[in-house]
């Protein structure tokens, strides 16, 4: 062949096999992103005519998507009023793929995604005890009220790794008191010096933040939030103030927590515990098994390391994983192991 015609070979070969090579990318991208079932339709009951909207937000992103779609489905699953129930999810990438996701799984779904911008709090988050905690879009929760729209008042927040198995609008009914602007399942009964650092206390005029507050533990994964109120009093201003002062010098180990609990615990509505069985997803560190805490049950939510998607996907489920596994719309490929 003349060097020419080689030369030209060779560039027509190189190109179709870097066109074949990003064709498999692609597909292996497409292949690797969940794919969900349809689920259920459901309907409101004729009692719902009188009910106003339930506000209910979420975070949404592909890492744990799988679990945002099962609390979706049981939320749905087990309310009274399914159609009076509005989703605002806060997503920060793949927006177009959760949109789609979304719309194609809940075809009813009455729902909306904002975008949140990820560099708005990144430089203020420190690094904590685990790698998960320290993703940006684990603060979005603090920016609901400047997010949302001025016409949503009141709103329900989940994290993405819980099911319900009550009817949601018990928990959005929650009341909320004057200058109460959160509410939330309290455990006073926990450590709550530990969620802060021994320098923390040792400083008069930080630990002087908790003065004449009954300070307790509460878990940011539910919560019922009176926007307005946070609204006028800047509450998202404040826990930026706190992460700021954690940059600067060291007062806590744990993520978004702290910054919650500095500005709120001991001002919150309590809400039975039944709303948030959490910790079913073990320690921060080991993600050992655990039981349901004694008591009725709405809301079980596997807070800390271990998911129980992970888990029954490794064949390593927890016994109550088996409780989160109805919710799961995980579409799976055919395999002649499981035929």
């Amino acid at each position: 062949m003349p060097p020419l015609q080689l030369h030209l070979f060779l560039i027509l070969f190189l190109s179709t096999s870097a066109l074949s090579c990003a064709a498999r990318t692609g597909d292996d991208r497409h292949h690797s992103l969940p794919q969900f079932r349809e689920a259920p339709q459901f309907y409101n009951s004729k009692s719902c005519d009188s009910i106003s909207t339930i506000h209910v937000a979420m975070t949404l992103d592909v890492a744990y998507l799988r679990g945002s779609v099962a609390a979706i489905f049981s939320v749905l699953q087990h309310s009274s009023c399914p159609e009076s129930i509005q989703f605002h999810f806060i997503a920060s990438s793949s927006i177009s793929f959760l949109n789609s996701t979304i719309r194609s799984t809940f075809p009813s779904l009455s729902f909306q995604i904002y975008p949140f911008d990820e560099s708005r709090v990144s430089g203020l988050i420190s690094t904590s005890i685990r790698k998960a905690l320290d993703r940006p879009l684990n603060y979005a929760r603090s920016y609901l009220p400047l997010l949302l729209p001025d016409s949503v008042h009141k709103v329900v927040y989940l994290d993405s790794d819980l099911v319900l198995v009550d009817d949601i609008a018990r928990l959005a009914s929650t009341p909320l008191p004057d200058k109460v602007a959160l509410a939330a399942p309290e455990y006073c009964n926990a450590n709550f010096t530990s969620y802060f650092t021994p320098s923390f206390w040792s400083n008069p005029a930080l630990s002087m933040a908790f003065e004449g507050r009954k300070a307790c533990y509460f878990n940011t994964g539910v919560m019922v939030m009176d926007l307005d109120k946070w609204r006028v009093s800047g509450f998202t201003a404040q826990i930026e103030e706190w992460m700021e002062l954690q940059k600067r010098m060291r007062i806590y180990e744990l993520g978004s927590l702290p910054p919650f609990l500095l500005v709120f615990a001991g001002r919150i509505a309590a809400v039975d515990h039944r709303w948030n069985q959490h910790g079913l997803g073990g320690d921060n560190y080991r993600g050992l098994c655990r039981n349901l805490h004694p008591g009725p049950v709405s809301l079980l939510h596997w807070s800390g390391k271990g998911k129980p998607w992970v888990r029954i996907d490794a064949r390593r489920p927890c016994p109550l994983d088996a409780l989160w596994q109805p919710y799961d719309l995980i579409r799976r490929p055919f395999s002649l192991e499981d035929a």
